[in-house]
């Protein structure tokens, strides 16, 4: 298979619904994210409740149709839908963010139902509450979604929590992957300046999840657990000797679970591609694996690869064969669907 048609999966996009219910006026209560239309225009603003505005969004980030005339134009098969981390709504009642996940989740059903051969659907859950979030886990399972998406920490609890444990297992049992997304960046408040909480914080978010999960035996427990972290795993395989070595120097601070060398768990998770560079891609097949790292976008937001993999494309020192895994066989690994090139 040539680069000229070379099939892709992008496993990190997004989407949002077009309209949705005012949700102050719904549940009762502030901080949530309405749309407004943008005069004259296809675009459509984001707005917090209390009339701020957040982002500026065009059809690409609701429309399947147009998102569709993307792919095509930029060659790409299949992309994985999640919903946007402002839209988590963790900080809500919990059974208020049950029922915006099960809308958004019969939202992303209903794409994938449509498109079967061009999108797939990853949920969203009530995760501050793991009761009410395994119930729409297993309700997601059976409206065929393969995986959900979660944020990197859930308000004051990391990953590691052991209140996370039964949905891990869960996740495990019920073969659900799980797409881990960086989100509300630690010190995102003390460096608002130059877009920082996106360059600086969010790669050192996706390290703190990776970092939580491994620390406190998330991958020794569930062993069968299928997670892949955003954003090629942030800045956790540049900075894994370093993380090894505290492992060694001071264990009585870092391995008080018993955990293995931080090295052994390569091949325990996955992430995605999205480094921007050649050699950081390069760097990461050597740390992580040509097994485990899934080509993505984080489409349609700008800092995202919104050329759809082109510079992976032009690296020549890439076989075909690790092309292949790159570009479509790790992300049906990841989900559990059967390879399909149409």
């Amino acid at each position: 298979m040539s680069d000229s048609n070379q099939f892709k999966f992008d496993i990190h996009a997004h989407i949002m619904p077009a309209s949705w219910p005012d949700l102050k006026e719904k549940f009762g209560y502030g901080g949530f994210i309405r749309l407004e239309n943008e005069p004259q225009s296809d675009s459509k603003r984001m707005m917090r409740d209390d009339g701020v505005f957040f982002r500026r969004v065009d059809r690409n980030c609701y429309d399947p149709e147009a998102i569709i005339e993307d792919m095509n134009a930029n060659g790409v098969n299949i992309m994985a839908l999640c919903n946007i981390p402002v839209l988590f709504y963790y900080w809500a009642k919990p059974e208020h963010t049950l029922n915006w996940s099960m809308f958004l989740n019969d939202f992303f059903t209903e794409i994938q139902e449509k498109y079967p051969t061009r999108f797939v659907g990853l949920g969203t859950l009530p995760m501050q509450n793991i009761d009410l979030a395994i119930q729409e886990l297993e309700r997601c399972k059976q409206l065929g979604l393969p995986g959900i998406e979660i944020g990197s920490h859930i308000e004051d609890k990391n990953l590691d929590h052991e209140d996370f444990f039964a949905f891990w297992e869960a996740a495990q049992d019920l073969e659900m992957a799980v797409f881990v997304h960086p989100w509300e960046m630690m010190g995102q408040g003390d460096m608002q300046k130059y877009w920082l909480p996106w360059l600086v914080g969010m790669p050192a978010e996706t390290c703190r999840a990776i970092c939580s999960m491994l620390f406190g035996g998330v991958f020794d427990k569930f062993p069968k657990l299928k997670v892949m972290f955003a954003h090629g795993g942030g800045s956790f395989a540049h900075t894994l000797g370093r993380i090894s070595h505290g492992w060694h120097c001071r264990p009585d601070l870092v391995n008080i679970n018993d955990v293995s060398d931080p090295y052994d768990y390569r091949g325990k998770f996955w992430v995605d591609g999205i480094t921007h560079d050649k050699d950081a891609l390069r760097y990461l097949i050597q740390v992580i694996g040509e097994d485990r790292i899934s080509y993505g976008t984080d489409y349609p937001f700008p800092l995202g690869d919104l050329q759809h993999g082109k510079f992976i494309q032009e690296m020549n020192d890439l076989t075909q064969s690790t092309k292949n895994k790159l570009f479509y066989k790790n992300a049906f690994d990841f989900l559990g669907l059967k390879v399909k090139l149409s």
